[in-house]
């Protein structure tokens, strides 16, 4: 059975970028019209009235991940700029003369929400153009809490453990600590 594929109907991961911090106001939309989002946030020390306090905020400004339609997206970005005056824009990559909507892969965006979620662990997140990665090995984690998670493995200055780079092209970088004795190398 040949089933036809509809660009505008299948649900995907998306990328949107806001401006001015406002990716948990439009979570808090997405929510309310039960759209999948996901944000990767992060314990951050803020000082509030002279008084440093542990808080919980997004690991990457601008950034909110979707998972709907293309058509249910552009309807809720025509809403929320009509409404409340937010700008939102699909991240995109240029493809010869055009420029393509950036999706994620369900497989990878798994994931990267699997490892993001992992409050507790040192993970530090990094926009794909703040670092300049190198080729180095593709590795796939087994055993642990990230069993299966498949990255690039690197050394980081500065640390003696090996990290594991979790990547969504051109979007973003998830990297935690991971012990050599559970890493494997993909061939």
């Amino acid at each position: 059975m040949n089933v036809e594929r509809n660009e505008e109907t299948d649900c995907k991961w998306y990328v949107l970028k806001t401006i001015f911090s406002r990716e948990m106001k439009i979570k808090e939309l997405l929510d309310e019209k039960n759209i999948e989002s996901f944000i990767p946030m992060k314990y951050k020390i803020k000082v509030v009235k002279g008084r440093k306090t542990k808080v919980l905020a997004p690991a990457i400004n601008d950034f909110v991940f979707v998972h709907t339609d293309k058509k249910t997206l552009e309807d809720f970005k025509q809403e929320v700029l009509t409404k409340f005056s937010y700008n939102t824009y699909f991240l995109t990559r240029k493809e010869g003369e055009k420029r393509k909507i950036e999706t994620v892969p369900d497989k990878q965006m798994n994931e990267f929400i699997r490892v993001a979620n992992h409050l507790d662990d040192d993970i530090t997140f990094y926009k794909t153009e703040e670092v300049e990665l190198k080729k180095g090995m593709k590795v796939r984690v087994i055993g642990g809490i990230y069993d299966g998670i498949e990255g690039v493995l690197l050394k980081i200055q500065g640390k003696r453990n090996k990290r594991i780079f979790m990547e969504i092209p051109g979007v973003a970088i998830a990297i935690s600590s991971v012990t050599p004795d559970l890493i494997e190398i993909i061939k």
